[in-house]
Order: C-alpha cells, then structure tokens, then sequence
C-alpha cells in the first residue's frame, strides 16, 4: 500500500473524534507517568512560553503551566481542543494542524509532544514546523512508544491477537516507523535540531485485568482500538484470557503493574 498523507489523516482524526471523550478515563493513565520526564527533557521553567503540540485534553500543557510557563496547546480535533479548553482554562488552545502550525516563527521557549509526533502523516514536516516556531537555541522534546519489543503491554495484545485473531484485521494506514531511538534522532537531524538525543523511559501501567487493558485501548487509542474492534467477536475471550495468563507474573496485590516503554526524543533549534 503506497503512503497516503491524507488517508492517515483522516484515520486519525475520526479516531481521535471518537476516543476525546474517553481518553482522560482510560489511556490517559498509561501517558500519565512519562509527563514529568518530558518536562525535564524540553527544560520547562516558569516565565517561558510553551507549545504543546498534538495537545490532546491539554494535560501536558497544564503540567507546564503548573512549572509556571505559558502554556498553548494544539490539537486537530475539534473534539480534543474543547475538552481540553473546559478542563484548563488557563490554557491557550487552538485547533489546527502540525504539520502547519499558526503560530510565528521564533514565538515559543520550549515545544513539547506526548505521543502525538507519531499520529501525525509526516513527522518530519511537524517537527520541522516545531523548529520553526522555536526561539534560537529552544529545545523541542516529544515522546513516542516504544516498539513492542520493549513495550510488554503492547506485546500481550499483539501476541494474544496473534494467537487466537487476526493480526491483519484492521484495514488501517500502514503506521509509521517512528518507535525507536535512532528513528526518532535521525526525524530531529532531518528537521534541523542540534544535539538531538533519544532515550528509554520505562513506567509501569496498573490495569485490574486483561480485560481492562482490553478496554482501555479501544475507549482511548486509535490503532490499537482499531486492531482490537476488527476482531470476531467469538475470539475475544480467548484473547482476554492469554492476556491474563501472560500477565499474572506482573500482579502486584489487587492490580497488574504492566512495563510500558517510551521513546523520549529531544533536539535543540541551532
């Protein structure tokens, strides 16, 4: 299947259409520990003017303006943006697009992203878009996940679908390949940032059960939710339940604390 912008454009924005009002209930929880890093890596301090970019319901941004900046958001569903504007008022949110930011050149001290650089049809062209915005010698940081091999709760879902579904279910733009460090360093290097740098961060996700992870990522992903919904109905049981047995051994008393990874990538505009 050849690459088509607008096909993964559109995939993604009725997914996150679907998905804004149930994202802060259920995937939330699992971006929620890797906030504080990205902070730190785009080095967030009070009195600057931030930009989070793919802002979603404005969580990351409100953790900014908790630092003390000013914080400005940016989502391309209208669904998110006004979540995210009832939720943080404090918080200037805009509905548009990454790959076009309407905003001046050299405007922000810091731009941030939590796992939204990957949804976008051409990572290059917003992280471009990103250096343009930034003031000379800013810093841009984003996160993104890890591939499976690294991402135990993507793993259990994937090889559970592989067992007992289809894999190949879901008719979806074929995604993108920025889920590893060296991916994400050479999209900073070809977007003109300097000193760019990508790491591991490793939390955990605590979910009751197989079937909560189940529900978590078809109320709060695209993808994910997507693969799981192409499944016959007649197998999902048996999906829940390898799930659940591949997991036990990461029960800590009445939850399991599932390893999650992320990419935590990072650049400074020259």
């Amino acid at each position: 299947m050849s690459f088509q912008p607008e096909a993964v454009r559109a995939f993604e924005h009725a997914g996150w259409q679907r998905a804004a009002s149930s994202y802060g209930n259920s995937f939330a929880h699992a971006t929620a520990p890797f906030v504080a890093p990205l902070l730190e890596a785009a080095g967030i301090s009070s009195g600057q003017q931030v930009l989070d970019v793919a802002c979603g319901p404005g969580h990351l941004a409100a953790a900014a303006a908790g630092r003390g900046a000013t914080a400005n958001g940016l989502d391309f569903s209208a669904e998110m943006v006004g979540i995210a504007r009832s939720i943080h008022p404090d918080i200037f949110v805009t509905e548009g697009d990454a790959e076009d930011l309407p905003y001046p050149d050299g405007t922000f001290h810091a731009v941030v992203s939590s796992f939204g650089i990957h949804h976008v049809p051409r990572p290059e062209l917003a992280l471009a878009e990103c250096n343009r915005v930034l003031k000379p010698g800013a810093r841009m940081a984003f996160t993104v996940w890890a591939a499976p091999g690294e991402n135990v709760a993507w793993s259990l879902v994937f090889n559970a679908i592989a067992r007992h579904g289809n894999r190949s279910a879901a008719q979806t733009p074929p995604p993108g390949a920025l889920n590893g460090i060296d991916p994400c360093v050479r999209a900073l290097e070809a977007a003109h940032f300097v000193d760019g740098a990508a790491e591991i961060v490793r939390a955990e996700w605590f979910l009751p059960n197989a079937r909560a992870l189940i529900a978590a990522l078809s109320a709060g992903t695209v993808r994910m939710a997507a693969l799981i919904g192409a499944q016959e109905p007649s197998v999902l049981a048996a999906i829940v339940s390898d799930i659940d047995s591949h997991a036990e051994h990461f029960r800590r008393d009445q939850n399991l604390a599932i390893p999650i990874a992320a990419v935590l990538a990072r650049g400074r505009k020259a």
